[in-house]
């Protein structure tokens, strides 16, 4: 058995499995919010309890390689460690005490990443298609024409950074407008008006959203992948969350335990991408950049 394992800015995720052909046979899955970025400080990194949270999941996860007698192929570090000044103190802890050896990757190859397990998911598989990832740290958005990447970007735009940094709609709009708006809108110029691009969504906040929308009391993957949203009903289900309380929007069948005060930037982020692009409806994939490791480093 071999595994991988994803140290995002606000969950971290494993995957034992196998693959064969280069199609991924999954076996254990598991994953866990522990706000790695949250209350993240430019000068002093991240904080204390938030790297006590990740370590306690790491030092689970680590249990689990060792009970499946899976080999850990790569364990990979997104937004929240490629800020932190203390990143180093942090992949040590780990180190020490779980055993896990963590590679902090750049943004254009958690990009690469993303895009390898989304399209391992979406069928038919679309030829014109623009991929993106809210993370908890950062925003990737990739750009594929005629089957090849013609563009990618990461933007330091997450959910819990835009929760944390911005308390009302107003700000966190203008916020990721000034920072996804006009480099999307170009990407849309790739793109010919007869043959507009497929918009394709993952990461937590996207397969959240897909829950919702099917009333999921237990969350299945193969039902998330390839559902279809339309930026109508997520405009909707905004104007009606926004009226609630965090543990109120925690009630909602479907709404990930821990998420309930994502939801409102990750929906923010999701419509003005799709606005941008001048798309009305987007496709969920459950697979994204842990999935895409484990491919990835199956091949090599």
């Amino acid at each position: 058995m071999l595994a991988t394992i994803d140290i995002g800015s606000n969950t971290v995720r494993m995957l034992i499995g196998s693959s064969a052909d280069g199609v991924l046979l999954p076996s254990v899955y598991q994953r866990r919010i522990t706000r790695l970025g949250g209350g993240f400080s430019p000068t002093r990194g991240l904080s204390p309890v938030a790297m006590a949270r990740t370590i306690a999941t790491l030092k689970d996860f680590s249990a689990a390689l060792e009970g499946h007698q899976a080999q850990l192929l790569r364990a990979v570090g997104t937004a929240a460690l490629r800020r932190a000044v203390n990143r180093r103190e942090f992949i040590e802890q780990v180190l020490q005490q779980t055993g896990i050896r963590i590679d902090v990757i750049e943004g254009d190859e958690e990009a690469r990443l993303t895009t390898l397990g989304a399209l391992s998911v979406i069928s038919p598989q679309p030829e014109n298609v623009v991929i993106f990832d809210i993370g908890g740290g950062s925003t990737e958005v990739v750009c594929i024409h005629g089957g090849r990447i013609c563009a990618q970007q990461s933007f330091p735009l997450g959910v819990v950074r835009l929760a944390e940094e911005y308390s009302d709609h107003e700000r966190r709009q203008h916020a990721i407008e000034t920072t996804l708006m006009d480099y999307c809108s170009n990407l849309r110029h790739t793109f010919s008006s007869s043959e507009p691009p497929e918009l394709i969504g993952t990461a937590g906040t996207m397969t959240t959203l897909a829950a919702i929308d099917l009333k999921l009391t237990s969350y299945n993957p193969s039902v998330i992948n390839n559902h279809v949203l339309s930026v109508e009903w997520m405009a909707s289900l905004y104007a009606q969350l926004e009226t609630l309380s965090t543990p109120e929007r925690e009630q909602w069948t479907g709404m990930e335990q821990g998420r309930g005060d994502l939801i409102l930037p990750g929906l923010q982020l999701a419509s003005t991408i799709a606005k941008s692009f001048e798309i009305t409806q987007l496709k969920v994939a459950d697979a994204g950049l842990l999935e895409g490791t484990f491919l990835d480093a199956c091949r090599d």
